[in-house]
């Protein structure tokens, strides 16, 4: 797992291209680098970021907090995670409360792309920079850094195709409606589904990536359609494993493929184990660690990229080993 995550980051700051305006105090400066960060931070102590999570009662989202809070331990900062739990509105009301505290910058996992929106437009309006990490809201903020979702469903749909023969009925899990990552993981997989005229969309629902509701829906859904269920994708991993344990309990998970995105260890588990078919590796803690780099170089009045991305990796019995911790 290790290997990965430090051949993901040297991969990822290769395409940044960051225009550097000044050295780490470890390192030597020029005299323009000098200038160029003056009134800047020569590092993170006396500095205090903010972040609002999307909610902690998710594995993936842990991780990412976790990321969050090691980075800036690295650098020396002062961190201030809020979890809004899925509402927007709070998500809102903890952006002010940051801006009221005076925050250096902040870091938002958006709660929804539409509604968390005025949490950027606050932030920017107050001239505190703001990045948002993992989801996209319709404002553009200072920088985003993530993947690109759509890219984790495509993977998805096109493994279970070609071990399906590119003919059966699937089922689709959706996470919380509005959410970007919902958004572009339904997009991905319905352009894909498009290339296969035999594959059939059977039935689709939220589960707003939980895996009690999960497990519910595919329970419902085995109710409803029996035998006909070739395979279920699933758009996180949370939810993978309340569907996995649904069909697992109907005994009908040797007759399914079953997929899910973000390779928590859980699912990364289930797939060593053989009763998961795959999940599609999304790196979490790298993406936190680079926003929070992102936001210090913005502090220091460093010039940064508008958006960086972090590829997807699909995750199946044969490279399964490389994943695990």
């Amino acid at each position: 797992m290790k290997k990965i995550v430090v051949l993901m980051m040297a991969v990822v700051f290769a395409v940044i291209g960051c225009v550097a305006c000044a050295a780490p105090a470890a390192q030597p400066e020029t005299a323009s680098e000098s200038a160029a960060a003056t009134g800047a931070a020569s590092d993170g102590e006396g500095l205090v970021f903010g972040f609002t999570t999307i909610t902690n009662s998710n594995e993936f989202m842990v991780k990412i907090q976790k990321g969050i809070e090691d980075k800036c331990a690295e650098l020396g900062i002062e961190v201030i995670c809020n979890d809004p739990d899925m509402d927007a509105n709070k998500q809102i009301s903890q952006v002010e409360s940051f801006i009221a505290q005076g925050v250096d910058a902040i870091i938002m996992d958006p709660c929804d792309a539409d509604a968390s929106s005025p949490a950027v437009t606050k932030a920017q309006e107050a001239g505190i920079p703001i990045i948002n990490v993992n989801s996209v809201t319709t404002t553009a903020p200072d920088v985003f850094v993530g993947s690109r979702d759509e890219e984790s469903s495509e993977l998805a749909i096109e493994f279970i195709a070609e071990k399906l023969g590119s003919k059966g009925n699937l089922c689709m899990i959706h996470g919380n409606p509005g959410q970007s990552a919902e958004i572009k993981r339904s997009d991905g997989a319905y352009t894909v589904l498009e290339k296969y005229p035999d594959m059939t969309l059977l039935a689709e629902d939220t589960a707003h990536w939980s895996r009690e509701e999960a497990m519910a829906l595919t329970e419902n859904w085995i109710q409803s359609y029996g035998d006909q269920i070739n395979a279920i994708f699933s758009q996180n991993d949370e939810m993978v494993m309340g569907a996995l344990k649904a069909a697992e309990n109907n005994n009908m998970k040797e007759n399914m493929i079953i997929v899910g995105v973000d390779a928590i260890p859980d699912a990364l588990q289930a797939v060593k184990d053989g009763r998961l078919d795959a999940t599609v590796f999304q790196d979490a803690y790298g993406q936190a660690t680079m926003a929070v780099e992102m936001a210090y170089k913005m502090v220091k009045g460093e010039e940064v990229e508008a958006e960086t991305y972090v590829p997807f990796q699909l995750v199946t019995i044969d490279n399964v080993d490389n994943y695990l911790e």
